[in-house]
């Protein structure tokens, strides 16, 4: 027997399953050093040593260098700090913050949403519109509100 009832909660459930959509970010490592590990990690945490990597959700507080002879958690090497969310306000940047330090060129660009955007840091006197020297150069910052954005992360 035909039940508005039943209609309704089936047509609900039918609307809330194709509203859904899986939340993703992929971070892409290219390494034209020639030598030195690429490191991703977040909460202390090492998630990658080179392959891509993609989170299925939000990805926050992570950071990602080249490891060539970095301290604990790329101290004296040149960082990216990634928070990649939906919804929100992505952001990447490039750290010089002591204990970090230039080690080699270092930078990223986002794709799949606000292409292109980026910085680089060549030198260990780059500007502060393209690494944190100090906690408030927040011209660093390069921010994206396109869902599902990735990053890719180029060192040399």
């Amino acid at each position: 027997m035909f039940s508005w009832k039943s209609a309704a909660t089936a047509a609900a459930v039918l609307a809330g399953a194709v509203s859904v959509s899986a939340e993703s970010h992929t971070i892409n490592f290219v390494n034209n050093c020639g030598t030195g590990t690429p490191v991703l990690s977040q909460n202390f945490n090492t998630i990658s040593n080179g392959p891509s990597y993609t989170a299925n959700g939000p990805f926050s507080a992570a950071i990602a260098y080249l490891d060539t002879g970095c301290g604990f958690q790329g101290d004296n090497c040149a960082i990216v700090e990634l928070t990649l969310i939906n919804g929100g306000v992505s952001s990447v940047d490039v750290s010089l913050i002591p204990n970090h330090a230039f080690n080699v060129k270092t930078g990223f660009t986002y794709f799949n949403g606000c292409d292109g955007t980026g910085a680089t840091c060549a030198s260990a006197d780059c500007p502060t519109t393209d690494a944190f020297h100090v906690t408030d150069d927040y011209e660093a910052q390069r921010q994206c509100t396109s869902d599902d954005v990735g990053v890719t992360i180029t060192f040399c």
